[in-house]
């Protein structure tokens, strides 16, 4: 049974139809990531004009060998591979945003909210602080340690929140909160066991997001995960569009809702688990970005998937520039500036719900 054949009565619980096309808000944001990412490329300590950004990019597209030197490893091999790497990982923010939000029936729901991410930055923090004797011990690398992380911290949580055999998306952002809480304390008292200085700088620096570690190597993994989530919760749009009428609802829809949030908590902590380990804890993307979304473009996931993940993808690239350029003498945490911009925009967008209420 589609969405569409319900009574109007009962459509009336959905989100609103956008009042502006979802092909034109793609067009325009695929320009600006374009544009994003040439920036992305020229500005830095150093400018390289874009001219030459374009030649160097294209040469190496093509085949061609550009004139070595240093602007060809400025651009082609920190600069390029970063810009790609935040708009990666704001594209899967969006997308965990927008699927956990509708997954809990709570528009302030996240990753961070829920305990997904403090999950992911213990795993990932313990690989980083014992190097070896963590990784080599279990056999887990940093996403892997991650996404274990991740997929723990969500399953105890979910556990939580179904206790009694009902399911309560207040008790799943009350248990999501104390976890996350205890999780992050765990995370602090392994920081503080390094006995390196610089390490412990290293580590607090990548918890409040980084994205200096980028390179071609890293690429890949995120790039590939984040696709793979983008196509399994856009198959379930329909069924995300079901869960904000409630379970009941839902599965008058035809929805197996038990089978579509096991579905969701998978997607959701691998997606997390992987971002997490490749750019740290970034916050507020995946809470701002499916509330912006909803504003120009309404709740049908069918058309918030896509748009969020390309909204949250020229957010992060247009984050990274500031943060690599706002400081003269250094590079500000992601984690910094998407506060400084989520925090103000969650307040007004809350202000103006308030108002409409």
């Amino acid at each position: 049974m589609a969405v569409e054949s319900l009574p109007r009565q009962d459509r009336a619980h959905l989100p609103a139809v956008p009042r502006v096309r979802a092909g034109l808000v793609v067009t325009v944001l695929a320009v600006a990531l374009v544009a994003g990412l040439a920036l992305a490329t020229a500005v830095g300590s150093s400018f390289v004009p874009l001219g030459q950004v374009w030649s160097i990019v294209v040469g190496h597209l093509v085949g061609t060998k550009p004139v070595p030197g240093t602007p060809d490893l400025i651009v082609w091999q920190l600069r390029v591979p970063r810009a790609l790497l935040a708009a990666v990982v704001g594209a899967g923010l969006g997308l965990v945003g927008t699927a956990v939000q509708a997954l809990v029936r709570n528009p302030l729901a996240d990753p961070y909210l829920l305990g997904i991410s403090s999950g992911a930055s213990l795993g990932a923090v313990a690989v980083i602080v014992f190097g070896a004797t963590a990784g080599g011990v279990l056999g887990l690398g940093l996403s892997a340690a991650a996404f274990l992380g991740a997929l723990g911290s969500f399953a105890l949580v979910w556990a939580l929140a179904r206790r009694g055999g009902g399911f309560s998306p207040l008790r799943l952002v009350l248990a999501g909160v104390g976890i996350g809480q205890f999780l992050a304390g765990a995370t602090s008292y392994l920081v503080l066991q390094t006995a390196d200085e610089q390490q412990t700088r290293g580590v607090l620096f990548w918890l409040m997001g980084s994205l200096s570690g980028a390179k071609w190597s890293v690429l890949a993994l995120p790039a590939i995960v984040v696709l793979l989530g983008f196509l399994l919760l856009q198959a379930r749009a329909r069924g995300l569009n079901a869960l904000l009428m409630g379970d009941e609802t839902a599965a008058g829809l035809g929805i197996d809702v038990g089978r579509l949030r096991r579905e969701l908590f998978i997607v959701t902590s691998v997606l997390t688990g992987v971002l997490v380990a490749v750019s740290g804890a970034i916050g507020f993307v995946g809470l701002m970005v499916p509330h912006v979304c909803r504003l120009v473009v309404g709740g049908d996931h069918r058309r918030l998937l896509p748009i969020s993940a390309l909204t949250g993808a020229v957010l992060l690239v247009v984050v990274d520039i500031v943060a690599r350029v706002a400081l003269s003498d250094q590079e500000l945490p992601i984690g910094v500036v998407t506060a400084l911009i989520g925090a103000p925009t969650l307040l007004y967008l809350l202000d103006r719900r308030l108002e409409r209420a």
